[in-house]
């Protein structure tokens, strides 16, 4: 897509429509399934859910990929003690989805396996079954999450469950 194309995606997108795709009850519900999932394994998940980028961002060719990153680093999802963080970033505009997994999860869970879950979350947002998406992609992410830091018995959250919306 051409970035006068993506642009215009941009400014039409609204924060309101964000909201009315992800109201406080589906917030609550992706919450919960976050919270559940990691009581099973020792890894740290943390949801971004991002309306639109500026128009500046988009005429200088940021990518969600760049954005996720900067939410990665942004939110300290990089600062858990076992370096198990995983950010799964929505960017509502280009209906894209990226995953940022902290360096703990380097040469075991592999780049296809994560943008499998991405893959699957597009689908499910480009269909408007946006709770349903993001709850799939919780629960894929947490099976790969569990598959290599299993456990119970956390000694406490590092980050918070609840999905942000910017």
């Amino acid at each position: 897509m051409n970035r006068l194309m993506r642009l215009g995606r941009h400014l039409i997108e609204t924060h309101g429509l964000t909201r009315r795709r992800f109201p406080a009850a589906v917030l609550d519900r992706i919450e919960a399934a976050v919270h559940a999932a990691e009581s099973t394994h020792t890894g740290e998940l943390r949801i971004v859910i991002e309306t639109d980028l500026d128009a500046w961002s988009i005429l200088a060719g940021k990518t969600p990929r760049a954005r996720a990153i900067e939410a990665f680093s942004g939110f300290h999802v990089w600062d858990t003690e076992l370096n198990n963080g995983v950010l799964l970033y929505v960017l509502c505009a280009d209906r894209a989805v990226e995953i940022v997994a902290d360096r703990g999860f380097n040469k075991l869970v592999t780049a296809d396996e994560w943008r499998k879950v991405c893959a699957a979350m597009e689908t499910e947002f480009r269909a408007g079954r946006w709770a349903d998406g993001a709850l799939a992609g919780v629960n894929a992410a947490a099976a790969l999450m569990g598959r290599h830091f299993p456990g119970t018995g956390r000694s406490g959250n590092e980050l918070p469950d609840r999905p942000v919306l910017l």
